[in-house]
């Protein structure tokens, strides 16, 4: 079967049996007129990168309610942003993608760019997101190769090679088969294929539109492909956190530094995350010690926190520029990173009490 029989057996499969999501336009729509639009498609890409499609339908639905356009997100605010985004993890795409708006609302009159190259030159925007974004909302011939299509690529051509040395030679797969005609259709539809049909475990090739031209199937090596090379093993850091109330039933956060982990994000002051942290509380308080611990595992390594809890008196006061204390009225710990919030579990009955002895 020749490349282009190939794509259009799959973009058949697709007008069928297109998932349904809410950045997406149907092929049906799309064969009506209907065009996608490259802000839900470039804000979709962007809370997709390492996280599964049914985490982020709600955070999608939320995001494009508060900030239908792209101008709308670029005139938010840092933090309401950067609280909306909390649980997606990976805080550098949230403050990458208000960056990016911004570039696009001052300098592009809030219209995305529609070449892969003009769109690598916006903040945050890689390769892949880029590819992603010409193909889906511009209809460019653009080779969009995430994971699931490494995995329909490697089986379809039984390439052994390990990930992420086969990295090459899969997308060169994948270029050959990325047709002129529907060039976005079709970026979808070998995603919609590794996602539903060519699963990492046991896939169903017996409904599979590539099922004939398969050279894993036919040799029977499916169930192994795409090797990966041995992953590192993660090393653990440890760190202590400090939860501290005051009497009004404040709470005594601090804004972590714009760069590294959870940049930007309010949380709870800390120490150092290390093999052998040094203790740092934010003030003098009588500090104790819970007998439960925060884990956490981040993309590199595994997070084990332990935590200090303290009640303060009325007067206590900001210990530094970075920290503030945050009225019990306005406290969301739901729009706390992870770990944070994990944190805040564990030491919110400790702490019931710290109002309840007001002088």
């Amino acid at each position: 079967m020749r490349d282009s029989e190939m794509s259009a057996e799959l973009l058949d499969w697709y007008d069928r049996h297109a998932r349904q999501m809410p950045w997406r336009v149907p092929p049906e729509a799309k064969k009506a007129g209907v065009r996608p639009d490259p802000y839900a498609v470039w804000l979709s890409e962007v809370m997709l990168q390492q996280t599964t499609v049914a985490a982020v339908k709600s955070y999608f639905e939320r995001f494009t309610a508060l900030w239908p356009t792209v101008t709308d997100l670029a005139a938010a605010e840092d933090t309401q942003v950067m609280g909306e985004w909390a649980g997606l993890g990976y805080y550098a795409r949230a403050r990458n993608l208000l960056k990016c708006a911004r570039v696009v609302a001052s300098d592009h009159d809030g219209q995305f760019p529609g070449t892969a190259a003009e769109l690598q030159k916006l903040p945050g925007i890689g390769p892949y997101t880029a590819a992603a974004i010409s193909a889906i909302a511009f209809d460019q011939p653009s080779v969009v190769v995430d994971g699931n299509v490494e995995r329909v690529m490697a089986r379809l051509h039984d390439i052994h090679t390990p990930l992420p040395t086969a990295k090459p030679e899969l997308t060169e797969a994948a270029a050959t088969l990325t047709p002129h005609t529907r060039p976005g259709d079709y970026a979808q539809a070998v995603m919609d294929l590794g996602a539903t049909i060519c699963t990492p475990r046991s896939p169903a090739c017996g409904i599979c539109p590539w099922r004939t031209p398969c050279i894993a199937r036919t040799n029977g090596t499916h169930a192994e492909l795409p090797k990966k090379a041995p992953k590192k093993a993660k090393p653990t850091r440890f760190g202590i956190a400090y939860v501290a109330r005051r009497a009004d039933g404040a709470w005594l956060l601090e804004r972590r530094p714009d760069s590294g982990l959870l940049g930007g994000m309010l949380g709870w002051p800390g120490s150092d995350w290390s093999d052998a942290p040094t203790p740092a509380p934010p003030l003098d308080a009588d500090w104790q010690m819970l007998d439960a611990e925060a884990r956490h595992t981040f993309t590199h390594f595994h997070l084990r926190l332990k935590i200090a809890y303290a009640c303060l008196g009325p007067d206590a006061d900001t210990p530094s520029d970075s920290t503030c204390f945050v009225p019990a009225h306005t406290f969301k710990p739901t729009e706390f990173p992870t770990v944070m919030r994990k944190v805040f579990d564990l030491a919110r009955e400790a702490l019931q009490d710290c109002t309840s002895n007001k002088s």
